[in-house]
């Protein structure tokens, strides 16, 4: 699949578009972004991250191969076919061991990256940008590039000898960058979010190049599809930052004279549709989405949970799911995934848990508490269809998709088609939707 994502991204500088990654390993988003990608006859871009999925496991409990049996599962269950899907690994290095030293943070990062290599996935984020135990900090400033480059070189070299001991045909695709905006938005003030100067982008890739290069990775070199910049793009808990062509201005210019390098972004979510076709244009061919797609699975349950209290409240005989109570009940007893981000009082906390676009209340949804009552509403909801006039209420969207035939009456379908929602704009800017692949 990398020559397939290869001929995507070429096709950029011929006019063409660029190509979506969905990150999550949530299972309604990955099942919608098939059915997404069945609709446009395109391929799928998925990826898992460095502290979801690693060689020990990761917050999923999944390793890189369970990851890619996870996906493959539910493509057969949603009869897509798995060799369109290309699998990523997003900010692979030694993000998840900042606190050790570097050479013991280096050797997991490298183990990491061969799990990941061997598994199969075919779109390497190469990421050492953070500072690590005994590193030497200047104030906020960045790790030092040339530190970074050769780091990452280091880190490219384990990948390139997993990719020729795995048996696999197509060598994997990199993507490079010190610039990274934080998973899952931001946690502070967003008035003067940071663009990468374009010097510093320059410097990246040319000492990159050089660190490539002195180990003998030239021709690994020429698999460096793109660099991750930071354009000006954000969210936290309630405030988007849309993107600005003219503050991007300067890094638009400067990329056209390295290509076939692109710019990758992170943390479009929320973006509109408009800034998303526009940041296409200006060379940001990989768009990066996540929280934003379970923000929008998040607001199709919580409808159906209100819909399910006024249409079989007053029913005997049936019990109510309480996934909204559960879901807030279990993430505030368990603060660990959102005690950095959210602050405030016991109710602004419970409301940001519930409506944050940092969406941090989708790492609580496999816990199986709230799997259990899910299910519930689900066969609820399945046994007993929503009345169509209070669908409208609700969602009014999936409503007129109901009465166009284009979905069915079941909380699934409904789920699926919010996220599709979300995903439409994607498939648009980056013109999967007009291609035959």
């Amino acid at each position: 699949m990398s020559e397939k994502l290869k001929n995507i991204l070429s096709a950029h500088w011929r006019g063409g578009g660029g190509i979506y990654s969905v990150c999550s390993a949530n299972r309604f988003v990955l099942e919608a972004s098939m059915l997404q990608s069945l609709k446009d006859n395109s391929v799928l871009l998925i990826e898992s991250t460095s502290n979801q999925v690693d060689q020990f496991g990761g917050y999923t409990g999944m390793k890189p191969q369970d990851f890619v049996n996870y996906v493959k599962s539910i493509a057969h269950s949603m009869r897509f076919p798995f060799e369109k899907i290309i699998l990523g690994g997003d900010h692979l290095g030694p993000n998840v061991w900042q606190n050790e030293e570097p050479a013991i943070a280096m050797q997991k990062a490298k183990e990491q990256v061969a799990s990941y290599v061997n598994a199969g996935y075919t779109k390497i984020h190469l990421d050492a940008s953070m500072h690590l135990s005994g590193d030497l900090k200047e104030g906020e400033k960045p790790l030092e590039a040339k530190i970074t480059a050769e780091r990452s070189a280091d880190l490219c070299m384990v990948a390139e000898h997993a990719f020729q001991n795995s048996g696999f045909t197509e060598a994997p695709l990199y993507v490079i960058g010190t610039d990274v905006p934080i998973p899952g938005g931001a946690m502070d003030d967003l008035e003067n979010i940071r663009i990468t100067p374009v010097e510093e982008v320059a410097e990246s890739i040319e000492v990159t190049k050089e660190a490539f290069y002195s180990r003998g990775l030239n021709e690994a070199w020429e698999r460096v599809v793109a660099i991750v910049a930071q354009p000006g793009v954000e969210f936290s808990d309630s405030v988007v930052v849309d993107y600005n062509p003219a503050i991007a201005a300067k890094l638009t210019g400067m990329i056209e004279g390295f290509q076939p390098v692109l710019f990758e972004a992170h943390s479009t979510d929320y973006q509109t549709g408009e800034a998303l076709k526009r940041m296409v244009k200006d060379h940001f061919a990989i768009l990066k989405v996540g929280p934003g797609l379970t923000f929008a699975m998040r607001e199709a349950i919580f409808a159906l949970a209100q819909m399910e209290k006024e249409w079989l409240g007053l029913k005997k005989h049936t019990s109510l799911s309480n996934v909204i109570e559960t879901l807030g009940r279990v993430s505030f007893g368990n603060p660990q995934y959102w005690a950095k981000h959210y602050r405030g009082t016991h109710d602004e906390v419970a409301f940001a848990l519930h409506y944050s676009y940092s969406d941090r209340i989708r790492y609580y949804w496999p816990d199986p508490s709230i799997q259990k009552v899910l299910g519930l509403l689900i066969k609820n909801l399945n046994k007993n269809p929503i009345p169509l006039n209070l669908l409208n209420q609700y969602l009014p969207a999936q409503y007129d998709a109901i009465r166009n035939g284009q979905i069915n009456n079941l909380p699934r379908d409904i789920i699926h088609h919010k996220i599709c929602q979300v995903l439409s704009p994607y498939s648009i800017a980056t013109g999967l939707c007009q291609l035959q692949n």
